[in-house]
C-alpha cells in the first residue's frame, strides 16, 4: 500500500522547542502523525501521515469499553554528523504484533510498519534534539474503533503513530530513583496480559504507583500475584539485581513485559563474561542479600530510561539503601554503552542500531 503524504500547513505548524533541557518527556509531539484504519474483511487500508489532529470517536466505540487497546514505545536518535537512527525498531513490531494477537485484534502489516515509521521520522527530523540524552519518543497505537456494546473482539480498528521530543524520563534524569515495594496490589498474574504492551495493564498499576509517590517514591516495585514474594517487574520496567558476581532479572513468565531493552542488556552484560541469570528472586533473599552486603547494585531498564539505577528500597515499613545509595558501576557502564550505540558513537556488534538519513 502506498503512504499517502499531506504536509500541514506551515503557517499552522508548532514552534520547535528551544531549550531542550525543558523537554521533559511526553509533553510534546510534532505537527504530523500516521494513521490508517482496519476493517473486518477489508483488512488495512487507506493508510497516510497526515496533519496531526483529534480523533473522532463515537461514545460507543469498542475500546472506549472493552479496553482493546494496545502501543509500543521507541525512539530516533540524532548522531553528531546529523544521521538518524532507529534501536532494534524491528523488535517493537514483533512485540506489538504478539500483543494484538493475545488481545485478538490484526496484526499491523510488519513491512508497512517499519516504512510509515521511517518516513514520519524522516518527515519531523527536524523536531529530534540534539543534546546528549534527548530524543524522538515513537508511540504507535492500536485501538478498536467498532460502534458496538457486547464483549466481542472489535471489526474495525485505528492504527496510528504520534512523535516527539524527549529527554529524560524521571526528573532525576540518570540517577538513583526509589522505589516502593508492594505487597498488597499486583500489576498482572499468570494467564493475563501481562507480557502484552496493553494499556489496561498501565491502568493497573496507577493507584499503588500514586501511593508510592505520596510517600516520595518514584516507581513500584511489583512482586507476583499468586505468592506476593517474587519480584517481577518495576513500574513500567524490567528490573535487574547483581548479587554477588551474577546479574538476576525475572524470568519471562508470562506476567512481565518481555522487553526489547531487558534483551538488549542480558545480550550486552552476557559479552562482556557477566553471569546473567533469569531466574525467580523473592523479596526476602533481595533483603537478606542487601544485610550481607552482596547485593551490590539495582537498576531498572527500558527503552523510555535505558536504565534506572535503584538507590533505595522501601519495604514493609523500612528504607533500605543499595551500595552507597548512587549510581553502581555497572549500572553506569551499560547506560553509556547502550546509549553510544543508540547515538552512532560506538560500534554495534549486535546490529541493534538502523540509519535511516
Amino acid at each position: 500500500m502506498e503512504i499517502k503524504v499531506t504536509i500541514a500547513d506551515p503557517k499552522r505548524m508548532k514552534p520547535k522547542p528551544q531549550d531542550e533541557s525543558q523537554l521533559g518527556f511526553g509533553r510534546i509531539f510534532t505537527d504530523h502523525f500516521f494513521i490508517v484504519k482496519h476493517d473486518a474483511g477489508k483488512g488495512w487500508h487507506g493508510p497516510s501521515i497526515e496533519p496531526i489532529r483529534p480523533l473522532s470517536l463515537d461514545p460507543a466505540s469498542m475500546c472506549l469499553h472493552y479496553g482493546q487497546e494496545i502501543f509500543e514505545g521507541m525512539k530516533a536518535y540524532r548522531g553528531d554528523d546529523d544521521s538518524i537512527y532507529l534501536f532494534r525498531p524491528e523488535e517493537n513490531i514483533k512485540r506489538m504484533t504478539r500483543s494484538a494477537e493475545r488481545l485478538c485484534m490484526p496484526p499491523m502489516d510488519e513491512g508497512l510498519f517499519m516504512e510509515a515509521l521511517k518516513k514520519l521520522v524522516l518527515l519531523e527530523k527536524d523536531w529530534i534534539p540534539h543534546g546528549a540524552g534527548t530524543s524522538l519518543y515513537i508511540r504507535p497505537t492500536m485501538i478498536a474503533t467498532e460502534i458496538a456494546l457486547g464483549v466481542h473482539p472489535s471489526n474495525r480498528y485505528l492504527f496510528f503513530i504520534i512523535v516527539g521530543p524527549v529527554g529524560a524520563y524521571y526528573a532525576e534524569g540518570f540517577g538513583p530513583t526509589k522505589i516502593y515495594v508492594s505487597e498488597k496490589y499486583t500489576r498482572s498474574a499468570p494467564g493475563g496480559v501481562g507480557d502484552c504492551k496493553a494499556a489496561g495493564n498501565y491502568a493497573a498499576s496507577l493507584y499503588a504507583g500514586r501511593e508510592a509517590s505520596k510517600m516520595g517514591y518514584t516507581q513500584v516495585l511489583w512482586l507476583d500475584a499468586r505468592e506476593r514474594r517474587y519480584v517481577e517487574e518495576v513500574g513500567t520496567s524490567n528490573i535487574f539485581f547483581m548479587i554477588g558476581n551474577d546479574l538476576i532479572t525475572p524470568p519471562l513468565s508470562g506476567s512481565i513485559l518481555p522487553g526489547i531493552m531487558r534483551d538488549s542488556i542480558i545480550r550486552l552484560a552476557g559479552s562482556w563474561g557477566i553471569n546473567v541469570l533469569q531466574r525467580q528472586l523473592s523479596i526476602d533473599e533481595i533483603l537478606q542479600a542487601n544485610a550481607d552486603g552482596t547485593l551490590k547494585e539495582v537498576f531498572a531498564s527500558g527503552t523510555a530510561a535505558i536504565v534506572s539505577p535503584v538507590g533505595q528500597v522501601y519495604c514493609r515499613g523500612k528504607e533500605y539503601v543499595i551500595g552507597d545509595g548512587g549510581i553502581g558501576s555497572l549500572t553506569g557502564r551499560l547506560y553509556d554503552e547502550i546509549l553510544q550505540i543508540q547515538y552512532g558513537k560506538k560500534a554495534d556488534p549486535f546490529g541493534w542500531r538502523v540509519k535511516i538519513s
